[in-house]
C-alpha cells in the first residue's frame, strides 16, 4: 500500500492551509469532530488511508522526516493520534506512544515547536500529556500554560484544562486507570471507584 507524505498528513489533520495562524479558534471548532469524536466510519477510513504510513514510520522508513518541524509533527500525529483511531478500544492504540514521546522530546530540544502554529503545537505536545510519567506530565502542563497565555484564545484554555486533568490523574495514580482493562492491568479499589466518576477517561 502507498504511504502518505508530510503535507498530506498535516492537511488531513489540520485542514487546508495547515501552516496558517489565522482563526485558530474557528479551525479548532471545525476540526474537533475529527480530533476528539468517536466514529467507527472515520476510524476505518483513517486506518485504510494511514496504516501503511504508520507502519513504515515505525520501521524507521521515514526517519528523514525528523529533520524538519513539519516532518516531526507528521510523525507525532502518526504515532500519537492516528493509532487511537485505527486501533480504538485495544491495547494497540497505545503501542506507538513511546515513539511519539521520543519525537516530541527530540523536537523540543531543537526548538522545533516554536516554528509551528499554535494549533500544531498542541498536537506536538500531546505525547507528553498522554505519558504515564509525572515528569512528562509536568512538562506538558508548563507547555500548555505558556501556549494558552500566548494565544489568549478560548480553545487553548480548553487544551490547558485537559492537560491539567491528565496531570492530576498521573499525580494521583501514576497511570491512567481507564487504560487498565485494555492493557491487562488489574485496577486498585481506588481506581475502580475513580472510574465510576464522570469524566474519568478521555
Amino acid at each position: 500500500m502507498a504511504t502518505e507524505n508530510i503535507a498530506a498528513i498535516l492537511a488531513f489533520w489540520f485542514g487546508d492551509d495547515a501552516d496558517t495562524d489565522a482563526d485558530a479558534d474557528s479551525r479548532a471548532g471545525r476540526q474537533s469532530a475529527l480530533w476528539w469524536g468517536k466514529d467507527a466510519a472515520v476510524d476505518l477510513a483513517i486506518k485504510t488511508r494511514f496504516e501503511a504510513s504508520l507502519l513504515a514510520a515505525s520501521r524507521n522508513q521515514h526517519d528523514d522526516w525528523a529533520e524538519t518541524p513539519q516532518g516531526l509533527l507528521a510523525l507525532i500525529i502518526l504515532f500519537d493520534q492516528l493509532p487511537r483511531n485505527m486501533y480504538r478500544d485495544s491495547a494497540h492504540a497505545f503501542a506507538f506512544d513511546e515513539l511519539a514521546r521520543q519525537c516530541c522530546h527530540l523536537g523540543l530540544a531543537q526548538g522545533f515547536d516554536q516554528q509551528l502554529t499554535p494549533l500544531q503545537r498542541v498536537f506536538f505536545y500531546l505525547p507528553l500529556e498522554h505519558a504515564e510519567d509525572i515528569d512528562d506530565q509536568a512538562y506538558s502542563l508548563q507547555l500548555f500554560r505558556t501556549l494558552a497565555k500566548q494565544t489568549g484564545l478560548k480553545a487553548f484554555a480548553g487544551f490547558l484544562n485537559y492537560a491539567d486533568r491528565h496531570h492530576a490523574i498521573i499525580e494521583r495514580f501514576g497511570r491512567f486507570p481507564h487504560r487498565n482493562a485494555l492493557l491487562g492491568r488489574a485496577s486498585t479499589p481506588e481506581e475502580i471507584a475513580f472510574l465510576k466518576e464522570p469524566d474519568a477517561s478521555f
